[in-house]
């Protein structure tokens, strides 16, 4: 029983390091996308779009579509607006910042989760994560160097206007969970996004050669089975240990800003990115240590 508990963690923290890398992949290819005329919406509708196909496809292959239907369709359709509203965000700061750069203010998401638990859900927040999420801020201040024009603030602002949006939705998805699946609620996600952005799609689309529309399909296929891999490792081993793999992706960052784009982090980043980095780590390590009574009161009930 020991073994198969081992081997369900190493699992799950393979489908978590695999996500990471696709999603980098997917950040490549959206940065291409652009780079071959690609505007913003067209990467977002095939982003979703193919998410939802290939979604779809997984679910009539395993439970059947049948097991997608909900009782709490409005709660769906505030977290599709919610999510495609941090979609947003991040494919705008990614567009307009370097791959490292982007990725590491991202990894502030844990952060602005702490501060929204804090003041919506009433979660008790000693200081010693205050101090973690003041220690955050530093870094992204590190990353960022406002007022250095190294890059534009705007793209700075997006990413922590995604990670606030990102934590958002991570505070109605611990809703949601309550009463729905994991595949039901990625499923409603996909779906929903598609209509808007299919409207948005009718007004800004254009023809492309042959390799802008691979990236283009490229975007919707990794972001698609990225998100596949990403739920699935929560289901195989505990919140604590598959999160803190996703701080992985800044290795990726590095490597393909530089092979593809020939940009390497500054001088800054690799100072500020580990602050950042770990804040995170340290508040997710405190949240574990939060929850590990509760958990052993259930396990010994």
């Amino acid at each position: 029983m020991a073994d198969a508990s081992a081997d369900r963690i190493l699992f799950a923290v393979a489908l978590r390091l695999g996500s990471v890398l696709l999603f980098q992949c997917m950040n490549s290819a959206i940065k291409l996308a652009e780079a071959q005329g690609a505007t913003l919406g067209e990467i977002l509708f095939f982003r979703q779009f193919g998410a939802a196909c290939l979604i779809t496809l997984v679910i009539m292959a395993g439970p059947g579509l049948a097991s997608v239907k909900t009782a709490r369709f409005g709660a769906h359709v505030l977290r599709a607006a919610m999510g495609l509203t941090a979609m947003v965000f991040t494919f705008v700061a990614l567009l307009a910042l370097p791959l490292a750069e982007s990725t590491s203010i991202a990894f502030t998401m844990p952060i602005f989760a702490t501060i929204l638990g804090a003041l919506l859900l009433r979660e008790p927040t000693g200081w010693h994560r205050w101090a973690a999420v003041v220690a955050g801020f530093v870094g992204v201040l590190i990353v960022a160097q406002p007022g250095s024009g190294h890059f534009p603030l705007s793209g700075a602002l997006s990413g922590l206007a995604a990670a606030l949006t990102t934590a958002s939705v991570s505070i109605l998805l611990r809703q949601i969970a309550r009463t729905e699946a994991t595949m039901t609620t990625v499923f409603w996600f996909s779906a929903l996004s598609v209509l808007p952005l299919g409207i948005v799609y009718a007004f800004v689309a254009q023809p492309h050669d042959a390799i802008g529309w691979c990236l283009l399909a490229s975007v919707g296929i990794l972001g698609g089975i990225a998100q596949i891999f990403m739920t699935s490792s929560i289901r195989y081993g505990p919140v604590s240990l598959v999160v803190p793999m996703d701080y992985s992706s800044l290795i990726w960052a590095t490597l393909f800003g530089w092979l593809l784009f020939d940009v390497l982090p500054t001088p800054m980043t690799w100072i500020g990115a580990p602050i950042i980095i770990a804040s995170g780590l340290y508040i997710v390590w405190r949240e574990h240590v939060r929850r590990r009574p509760t958990t052993d009161k259930a396990v010994s009930a």
